[in-house]
């Protein structure tokens, strides 16, 4: 069985997420998707509320599970019978940051090799910290998020924008 992670802060998972989710559940067996901790990030959604995300739009896919790690995902990988990570790359920045953590990884793990999906055209613009700045200004996430979490993420900054005005 062919097996692949695709770790992220997901917050909120995005279209683009989204994209690469479909595209690499067609070369692999299974598909974790996991929401991964990282302690240098300060997120808007819990843990929990991305995981409950991504098990609702990623429903359809038979051969995706979602699961959340916050240690290492080399550690991670292993414990899971997973040799391949996926990743999506939007430009250069993103090429060199991934390719880096790719090289961590495979030295932390012999085994783990690093697919990269380059972003369509459509979602080149297109992050999670992109969706929380529109959202938080009023403006229209249609076709940013997947219809299904689109309330979420509005009422989840309805909400801190209500706590910050008091």
């Amino acid at each position: 069985m062919k097996k692949a992670i695709y770790p992220g802060s997901f917050d909120p998972v995005t279209e683009g997420h989204m994209d690469v989710i479909r595209r690499a559940c067609g070369f692999f067996d299974k598909l974790y998707v996991a929401v991964m901790v990282n302690v240098d990030k300060h997120t808007l959604f819990t843990c929990e509320e991305r995981v409950d995300m991504l098990r609702k739009v990623t429903a359809e896919f038979g051969n995706v599970e979602v699961v959340h790690h916050d240690g290492l995902l080399a550690d991670f990988a292993e414990s899971l019978g997973v040799e391949t990570i996926v990743k999506g790359i939007r430009n250069m920045s993103d090429f060199d940051i991934e390719y880096q953590m790719a090289l961590i990884n495979s030295r932390l793990n012999r085994k783990l090799d690093t697919i990269f999906f380059p972003s369509k055209s459509e979602y080149l613009f297109l992050s999670s910290t992109a969706v929380r700045s529109v959202a938080g200004t009023g403006g229209d996430i249609t076709g940013f998020v997947p219809e299904a979490i689109k309330q979420t993420v509005l009422d989840k900054i309805a909400g801190i924008r209500i706590r910050e005005e008091r």
